[in-house]
């Protein structure tokens, strides 16, 4: 079965009565748990994006404290798991502001974690992709909140050294 282009599928859609609409919403929610946590998202963090942050630091601050340090494997592991989690709440929101905010948190969070990732390549990689990508999005943003992000993130990276 062939996917429509979304300009055709927005001028079905808005044919349709509001209660199609709702049954065919309902399908989608059904049959996926991102479909159903966007949705979430929609409805009821996005007019509040400042507490869907803080939700999302307390999030990681809790995956951050059960990580097993014990073996760089697993704490590996551990790490890209919060980063999947991260990163699909910043394609969620769209707001480079929230991207900026969320990864600069991971970093910090990384760097007090007291996990080994400078003596650990991929690790390091990880650390150095996550800077490079809050580079990027800081470069987006306005100008007195890239002063303030490109502050904290000097910050990160002078505490990294």
């Amino acid at each position: 079965m062939k996917a429509y282009s979304l300009s055709i599928l927005k001028k079905e859609l808005s044919t349709l009565a509001a209660g199609d609409v709702l049954e065919i919403c309902m399908k989608l929610v059904k049959y996926k748990k991102e479909n159903k946590e966007l949705l979430t998202y929609l409805l009821f963090d996005a007019n509040s994006e400042p507490e869907f942050i803080r939700s999302i630091k307390k999030e990681m601050d809790l995956q951050f404290f059960e990580i097993n340090t014990g073996h760089i494997y697993f704490a590996k592991k551990s790490l890209r798991k919060i980063l999947r989690t991260v990163q699909k709440y910043i394609k969620y929101s769209g707001h480079k502001q929230t991207e900026v905010e969320l990864l600069i948190y991971f970093c910090s969070k990384l760097k007090e974690s007291g996990i080994p990732y400078k003596t650990n390549v991929s690790l390091q990689n990880i650390f150095t992709n996550q800077v490079r990508k809050i580079r990027l999005a800081i470069d987006t943003l306005h100008e007195d909140l890239q002063h303030d992000y490109s502050e904290e993130l000097r910050a990160i990276e002078v505490l990294s050294r």
